[in-house]
């Protein structure tokens, strides 16, 4: 098992209701290419924290990774709203390019 994930395991093991340990170890299993269980990781936290756009972001991003463009360009829009509504102008600029893409 990858280091990072091992490490990330385990502080989630430590703290279960930690978002933040959560979306650690989703982006560790994202980074290595695990990405339907990045997903799940990701689909947690973001029941904790629907205002979460990076977590959106990554969600869109598994989705497309798993052949779902249609789940992705949903979760994009969303992430484009909360970027609109959070003033974050760089993943408003890299939704609108992964919107275009689709």
């Amino acid at each position: 098992m990858n280091e990072a994930i091992a490490r990330h395991k385990k502080l989630l093991e430590q703290y279960p209701n930690n978002e933040l340990a959560r979306f650690s170890l989703g982006k560790a299993l994202f980074d290595n290419g695990q990405i339907q269980e990045a997903k799940e990781q990701f689909d947690l936290a973001i029941t904790k924290k629907p205002d979460w756009m990076v977590v959106q972001i990554l969600i869109g991003k598994c989705q497309l990774a798993l052949g779902n463009a249609a789940a992705a360009r949903t979760s994009f829009e969303r992430a484009r709203q909360l970027a609109i509504e959070q003033n974050h102008e760089g993943p408003l600029a890299e939704m609108d390019q992964l919107l275009s893409e689709l």
